[in-house]
């Protein structure tokens, strides 16, 4: 059978800083972040099996995707924890923000790298990441392909 790839799309919002940065991204800001999941494999061939002609339900991508990108991202501001953001982001928990300390820049770039890694471990064995494409601005985005990162 056809190995096919689908593709679900999430939004969510968050805010971040880039610490070091030479340009107005240094200060907090937020994005309304796009991203599409798309797995791949083949779609289930058992007639008894409820999720027959499947390749992964929507729902139970949603589900991993929700778990551990969008519900502990929206409406968070992400930090390097490794710079001075630390004490940034020590104040802001103090007044009960929701604050998510990293090990790297909070690039798109480095968020990317970070999702792909979060989902990857939480498909079935019989479905692959494909790709995840994360959208921070109407015409920047940034791109992991499971082709380029083996």
């Amino acid at each position: 059978m056809s190995t096919i790839r689908i593709t679900k799309q999430f939004n969510f919002e968050t805010g971040h800083a880039l610490y070091g940065y030479d340009g107005k991204c240094k200060n907090v800001h937020g994005h309304s972040y796009k991203l599409s999941v798309t797995v791949s494999g083949k779609p289930i061939k058992d007639n008894t099996n409820v999720k027959f002609g499947m390749v992964i339900d929507f729902g139970d991508l949603k589900k991993i995707v929700n778990e551990e990108i969008v519900d502990i991202f929206d409406h968070a501001t992400v930090f390097n924890k490794n710079t001075p953001h630390v004490e940034l982001a020590k104040e802001l928990q103090a007044r009960d923000h929701h604050v998510i300390l990293v090990d790297y820049q909070p690039t798109s770039e480095m968020m990317v790298i970070d999702f792909a890694e979060k989902i990857k471990n939480r498909l079935p064995e019989n479905i692959k990441l494909y790709s995840i494409k994360l959208q921070e601005t109407d015409s920047s985005f940034a791109e992991w392909f499971a082709s380029e990162n083996k």
